[in-house]
């Protein structure tokens, strides 16, 4: 099953990316996908029925605007601190521990918190985050998760969970 959903979705992705519905684009669509479905098919997820789930693509909805706003502010935060260089910066690598159960969850938080300025995900060790921070506001676990990982969280863990 979750062979056949990884097609799916990705003759989906095809057909969006390309925008042409010729018979040589589908052609090579089709067994691009089908090349990738024998491939990667296996690694999709454990789970692959959730996908289908409609409440599941209604928070994903709402993820995509609540996401772009953080890396907008992340994008702001860090062009005020190029073009201003007395504001400080406090580099620095911090562990933070997501609350997250599935592999699928916690990769789409790891590129969440990668693809916002200011923070870039060095390693996954289980329910650890490895997070280089521009500017280290807390150092512990507990405080670096609430500010960098809980913000995601919340929607993440109706979408995958």
């Amino acid at each position: 099953m979750g062979y056949v959903i990884f097609f799916i979705f990705g003759f989906c992705l095809w057909l969006l990316l390309t925008l042409t519905v010729n018979w040589p684009s589908l052609i090579a669509g089709l067994l691009s996908v089908l090349l990738a479905t024998i491939v990667y098919g296996g690694y999709f997820t454990k789970h692959p029925i959730r996908f289908l789930q409609p409440h599941r693509w209604f928070w994903f909805i709402i993820y995509i605007p609540y996401f772009i706003w953080f890396m907008i502010r992340a994008n702001l935060d860090v062009a005020f601190r190029v073009l201003h260089p007395e504001r400080p910066i406090n580099p620095g690598i911090v562990k933070i521990k997501t609350t997250l159960k599935t592999d699928t969850a916690r990769v789409f938080l790891a590129n969440s918190i990668t693809l916002t300025p200011g923070t870039m995900t060095c390693d996954i060790d289980g329910e650890y985050l490895y997070i280089h921070w521009i500017d280290v506001q807390a150092k512990d676990t507990e405080g670096a998760s609430r500010i960098i990982a809980r913000p995601f969280e919340r929607i993440l863990r109706r979408i995958f969970e």
